[in-house]
Protein backbone atom coordinates (compact mmCIF):
# COMPACT_ATOMS: atom_id res chain seq x y z
CA UNK A 1 0.00 0.00 0.00
CA UNK A 2 1.01 3.59 -0.54
CA UNK A 3 1.76 4.42 3.11
CA UNK A 4 -1.08 6.39 4.61
CA UNK A 5 -2.73 7.13 1.26
CA UNK A 6 -5.82 8.79 2.79
CA UNK A 7 -3.74 11.38 4.67
CA UNK A 8 -1.63 12.04 1.57
CA UNK A 9 -4.78 12.47 -0.54
CA UNK A 10 -6.29 14.93 1.96
CA UNK A 11 -3.07 16.96 2.16
CA UNK A 12 -2.83 17.02 -1.63
CA UNK A 13 -6.45 18.10 -2.14
CA UNK A 14 -6.20 20.85 0.48
CA UNK A 15 -2.99 22.15 -1.13
CA UNK A 16 -4.32 21.84 -4.70
CA UNK A 17 -7.56 23.74 -4.12
CA UNK A 18 -5.96 26.41 -1.93
CA UNK A 19 -3.39 27.00 -4.69
CA UNK A 20 -6.07 26.91 -7.42
CA UNK A 21 -8.15 29.47 -5.52
CA UNK A 22 -5.26 31.85 -4.82
CA UNK A 23 -2.45 31.34 -7.38
CA UNK A 24 -3.37 29.14 -10.36
CA UNK A 25 -0.01 29.52 -12.19
CA UNK A 26 1.72 27.80 -9.23
CA UNK A 27 -0.19 24.58 -10.01
CA UNK A 28 2.37 23.88 -12.74
CA UNK A 29 4.71 22.39 -10.14
CA UNK A 30 2.21 19.57 -9.56
CA UNK A 31 2.21 18.37 -13.21
CA UNK A 32 4.81 16.87 -15.56
CA UNK A 33 5.21 16.69 -19.34
CA UNK A 34 3.38 13.32 -19.39
CA UNK A 35 0.48 14.60 -17.22
CA UNK A 36 -2.99 14.92 -18.75
CA UNK A 37 -5.94 17.10 -17.80
CA UNK A 38 -9.44 16.46 -19.12
CA UNK A 39 -11.54 19.52 -18.34
CA UNK A 40 -15.19 19.29 -19.41
CA UNK A 41 -14.29 16.75 -22.15
CA UNK A 42 -11.33 18.76 -23.52
CA UNK A 43 -7.98 17.00 -23.03
CA UNK A 44 -4.65 18.79 -22.54
CA UNK A 45 -1.26 17.05 -22.33
CA UNK A 46 1.75 18.39 -20.42
CA UNK A 47 2.32 20.80 -17.56
CA UNK A 48 2.63 23.90 -19.76
CA UNK A 49 -0.65 23.28 -21.59
CA UNK A 50 -2.45 22.39 -18.37
CA UNK A 51 -1.39 25.63 -16.67
CA UNK A 52 -2.39 27.59 -19.78
CA UNK A 53 -5.83 25.98 -19.63
CA UNK A 54 -6.31 26.55 -15.90
CA UNK A 55 -5.12 30.17 -15.98
CA UNK A 56 -7.33 30.99 -18.99
CA UNK A 57 -10.58 29.99 -17.27
CA UNK A 58 -13.00 32.94 -17.44
CA UNK A 59 -13.30 34.01 -13.82
CA UNK A 60 -11.37 36.16 -11.39
CA UNK A 61 -12.30 34.69 -8.01
CA UNK A 62 -13.09 31.09 -7.17
CA UNK A 63 -13.59 29.09 -3.99
CA UNK A 64 -13.73 25.30 -3.89
CA UNK A 65 -15.91 23.75 -1.20
CA UNK A 66 -15.10 20.05 -0.78
CA UNK A 67 -18.06 17.79 0.00
CA UNK A 68 -16.45 14.34 -0.30
CA UNK A 69 -12.96 12.94 -0.78
CA UNK A 70 -12.27 9.28 -1.50
CA UNK A 71 -8.84 7.72 -2.05
CA UNK A 72 -7.42 4.32 -2.94
CA UNK A 73 -3.92 2.97 -3.53
CA UNK A 74 -3.77 2.58 -7.30
CA UNK A 75 -0.74 0.54 -8.29
CA UNK A 76 2.34 -1.31 -7.06
CA UNK A 77 4.47 1.82 -7.54
CA UNK A 78 2.58 3.58 -4.73
CA UNK A 79 0.18 5.71 -6.76
CA UNK A 80 -3.01 7.11 -5.29
CA UNK A 81 -6.40 7.55 -6.98
CA UNK A 82 -8.37 10.49 -5.55
CA UNK A 83 -12.02 11.38 -6.21
CA UNK A 84 -13.45 14.70 -5.00
CA UNK A 85 -16.96 16.12 -5.16
CA UNK A 86 -17.88 19.60 -4.13
CA UNK A 87 -19.17 23.01 -5.07
CA UNK A 88 -17.58 26.05 -6.72
CA UNK A 89 -18.32 29.64 -5.85
CA UNK A 90 -17.27 31.73 -8.85
CA UNK A 91 -16.74 35.50 -8.77
CA UNK A 92 -19.76 37.14 -7.12
CA UNK A 93 -22.18 34.32 -7.97
CA UNK A 94 -24.24 33.27 -4.94
CA UNK A 95 -25.39 29.92 -6.33
CA UNK A 96 -22.62 27.30 -6.20
CA UNK A 97 -21.90 24.97 -9.13
CA UNK A 98 -21.38 21.27 -8.29
CA UNK A 99 -18.31 19.47 -9.61
CA UNK A 100 -16.42 16.20 -9.49
CA UNK A 101 -12.68 15.82 -10.01
CA UNK A 102 -10.38 12.82 -10.00
CA UNK A 103 -6.61 12.75 -9.67
CA UNK A 104 -4.12 9.97 -10.29
CA UNK A 105 -1.11 10.79 -8.11
CA UNK A 106 2.23 9.14 -8.90
CA UNK A 107 5.17 9.07 -6.47
CA UNK A 108 8.32 10.93 -7.43
CA UNK A 109 11.32 11.64 -5.20
CA UNK A 110 9.50 11.47 -1.88
CA UNK A 111 6.51 13.45 -3.13
CA UNK A 112 3.75 13.02 -5.73
CA UNK A 113 2.80 14.57 -9.06
CA UNK A 114 -0.52 14.61 -10.90
CA UNK A 115 -0.41 12.09 -13.74
CA UNK A 116 -4.14 12.29 -14.56
CA UNK A 117 -6.65 15.01 -13.69
CA UNK A 118 -10.31 14.79 -14.80
CA UNK A 119 -12.71 17.64 -13.98
CA UNK A 120 -16.43 17.79 -14.73
CA UNK A 121 -19.23 20.12 -13.65
CA UNK A 122 -22.29 18.22 -12.43
CA UNK A 123 -25.59 19.69 -13.59
CA UNK A 124 -28.92 18.96 -11.91
CA UNK A 125 -31.29 16.49 -13.56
Amino acid sequence: MAGNFEDIAKQFVDFYYNTFDTNRPALGALYRDQSMLTFEAGAVLGATGIVEKLTSLPFEKIKHQIATLDAQPSNEAGGILVLVTGALLIDEEQKPMNYTQSFQLVPEGGSYFVFNDVFRLVYGA
